[in-house]
Formats: structure tokens, C-alpha cells, sequence
């Protein structure tokens, strides 16, 4: 049987990435994102690669959207979804006085109450079958303090404990829950940030360089397949080294 996976954010960077590669390796992937032009583009090349990609396009903001995605995802996957990706996220940089609270819940819908959910939706029907691979995309500022970093960090660190708690919860029922945590990456949303302030974070990490989408890929792809049947409730840094110093 096919195995049937889930991507928020995946029209751009890193979740296009992860597309890609699983798509390569003949899972059918289902991509999500708010630019429907965005989201053809990446499932017309994705089939043309010879690929199997299907395209949902949500802009994910609460728990309603998060149940429509999760049933759209259910039908195109003949009933299963297989893997879930959460990867789509916002960060946005600045003083915690200067954030409003329209800013906070804009945060926190996407970046915590959207996996909340579709975790709730999807991992109980993983667990009914016995089988099933969460991935959650965290940061490296959920690690550490960084000026103008609370509100995206803050909401990271809760997807890290998040992360843990159902690996407790699905773990027993053989859903695999771990997290990925990316130092900077050279993506269409970092380049917000401006090549100089980029490559002045990464500059701090032993690597000394920003990442490519398709590396940080690599670690969430590894996190999917059953050669990591054995790793459980894991954040995996994918961060050139930075918090290991």
C-alpha cells in the first residue's frame, strides 16, 4: 500500500523540500499552502518527476481549518494518512514590548493550535492501525534566549514539549512523534530576515554557513522512514551545530 503524506507549508522551502524527497521515494504527498499558484507549481513538478502529489490549499489559522485539511487529506489518501509533516509556521522577529497581541495569536494559531490539531485529528487513527510517523518542525531559538526572538521561540518550545507528550501518548500505539530543529535556512520566508543578518546568525554555528532547504529535509525524510523505527519523542538539531555550543 502507497503511504499517504501530509506537509503544511510545503509550497516553498523546507516543506517543498521534504515533498520532493519523499515524493521521490513513492510516498504520495499531500501538499498545503495558501498560494494556490504556488501549490500547483510544486505538485505539477512533483508529477512530472513521476511523482504522486495532491494539492490542499488552507491558510491553517485554527482548529476548524485544521479538521477541513485533515478530512480533504483522509479522502485523497483512500482513507489513511500515513505520515504529517508540520511544517508550516510563521516567525516573526522584533522586542517582546513591540508585538501586539494580534501578532501573538497569529503566532500561536499557526505555529502551536494547527499541530495541536492535527495531531488530534490523524495520530488516533495512526494509532488505530498500528503505525504511523509525526514529524513537527521546531527552531533553535526554542533553546536559547535571543533578543526578538521570544514570540517565535516561545512558541517553538512549546511544539518541542508538545513533541514529547505524544510520543508518550501515540508512542504505545506505534506512532512515532519526534521534531526537527533547523538553524538558519536559505528559504523564501528567511530572506525576509536580508542575506547579511542570515549569514550573521549562521555565522555563530560550527557549520558557519545557512542551511539549503533540502538538508534540513533530509533529517525530517530519515524521521519518517523506518530506518528511524527506533527513535521516539526526539527534537533532532539540524543546526549546523549551534546549540551544541
Amino acid at each position: 500500500m502507497t503511504k499517504t503524506a501530509l506537509i503544511t507549508g510545503a509550497t516553498s522551502g523546507i516543506g517543498r523540500a521534504v515533498a520532493n524527497q519523499l515524493a521521490q521515494s513513492g510516498v504520495q504527498v499531500i501538499v498545503v499552502g495558501r498560494n494556490v499558484q504556488r501549490g500547483e507549481d510544486t505538485i505539477s513538478q512533483i508529477r512530472a518527476a513521476g511523482g504522486k502529489a495532491d494539492f490542499i490549499a488552507s491558510d491553517l489559522r485554527d482548529a476548524a481549518s485544521a479538521r477541513v485539511v485533515a478530512k480533504k487529506a483522509l479522502e485523497l489518501g483512500k482513507g489513511h494518512v500515513d505520515i504529517l509533516i508540520n511544517n508550516a509556521g510563521v516567525f516573526p522577529f522584533g522586542p517582546t514590548h513591540e508585538m501586539s497581541e494580534a501578532s501573538f495569536d497569529d503566532v500561536y494559531a499557526l505555529n502551536v493550535k494547527v499541530p495541536f490539531f492535527l495531531v488530534a485529528e490523524l495520530a488516533p487513527l495512526m494509532a488505530e492501525r498500528g503505525k504511523g510517523a509525526i514529524v513537527n518542525v521546531s527552531t533553535m531559538v526554542a533553546d536559547y534566549g535571543a533578543p526578538g526572538l521570544s514570540l517565535y521561540g516561545s512558541s517553538k518550545a512549546a511544539i518541542n514539549l508538545l513533541t514529547k507528550a505524544w510520543a508518550a501518548e501515540y508512542g504505545p500505539k506505534g506512532v512515532r512523534v519526534n521534531a526537527v530543529s533547523p538553524g538558519p535556512t536559505r528559504t523564501e520566508g528567511t530572506a525576509a530576515m536580508g542575506e547579511d543578518a542570515l549569514r550573521h546568525l549562521a555565522a555563530q554555528a560550527p557549520a558557519g554557513r545557512p542551511a539549503a532547504p533540502e538538508e534540513i529535509a533530509e533529517a525530517i525524510v530519515f524521521l519518517t522512514s523506518d530506518r528511524a523505527s527506533f527513535i521516539q519523542g526526539a527534537i533532532v538539531p539540524a543546526d549546523g551545530g549551534r546549540t551544541a555550543v
